[in-house]
């Protein structure tokens, strides 16, 4: 009797062992990263790519910073306190929802309130360098990460040449394996340009990603085109580009 007893106690140390650690390796496979060099942000969860958005970062290099950070809070249609507008209003620069992240030294505030990716009312802006610090998003894509990412996940902030994959591999984010045809790019490329673009548009190609646009990339962009029906003239612009993540 006291041997089954025993068995019992031990079966439910290890069930409460092992729920009490499940969440935490679910948080070491889900975070959001960030590479402002060509103003994306990743999404992974389950230790997997789950999706690419384009988004807008600091009008200079020093106002969206860099590291590691943590999702501390998340608000559906915050205030726009500054200028006294309600969230929900069409005038409310941080749109429809504000994920924020603790960055030490931000004039002593840890709590996510003054850095974070939110929405927008000025959509024109995404993909460019715009904001004060913060990263935004389309609304539509806001909502999406809003309603996965969990609180208390890794936010990375970076300005890098890598792939998300690379740069996943780098912080140890999961299995790092992307899942295809999220990753895209809204630059214009032609023959001589370099970067993880390059990379990308070589990986839709199904060629050598090296991130160097010569003359093996010429040749496909050119095949590519023509099999599309668009001018061959090698230069991957928007109808291109449109074309190859429509595909």
């Amino acid at each position: 009797m006291l041997l089954k007893k025993l068995v019992f106690v031990l079966g439910i140390v290890l069930l409460s062992s092992c729920l009490m650690t499940k969440p935490a390796e679910a948080a070491e496979k889900e975070a959001i990263i960030i590479n402002k060099s060509i103003n994306q942000l990743a999404f992974y969860e389950n230790g997997k790519l789950q999706k690419v958005f384009p988004v807008a970062t600091g009008r200079t290099r020093n106002m969206t910073p860099e590291g590691k950070f943590t999702l501390v809070n998340k608000v559906k249609n915050r205030p726009w306190y500054k200028e006294g507008i309600p969230g929900g209003d069409p005038r409310n620069p941080l749109g429809a929802r504000w994920l924020g992240i603790n960055v030490p030294g931000d004039w002593g505030h840890t709590s996510g309130n003054v850095y974070g990716i939110h929405g927008t009312n000025q959509p024109s802006s995404i993909g460019t360098y715009a904001s004060s610090g913060c990263i935004r998003m389309y609304n539509e894509d806001v909502i999406w990460l809003f309603d996965r990412a969990d609180k208390n996940i890794p936010v990375y902030i970076t300005s890098s040449s890598l792939s998300f994959t690379a740069l996943a591999q780098n912080y140890g984010v999961g299995s790092a394996k992307a899942v295809a045809g999220y990753e895209f790019f809204n630059e214009t490329l032609r023959y001589g340009s370099k970067g993880n673009s390059v990379a990308i548009l070589q990986r839709k190609l199904n060629i050598t990603d090296d991130g160097m646009f010569g003359p093996q990339t010429l040749k496909a962009v050119k095949k590519f085109q023509t099999s599309k029906g668009l001018v061959a003239d090698g230069i991957v612009g928007p109808k291109t580009r449109k074309a190859l993540f429509n595909d």
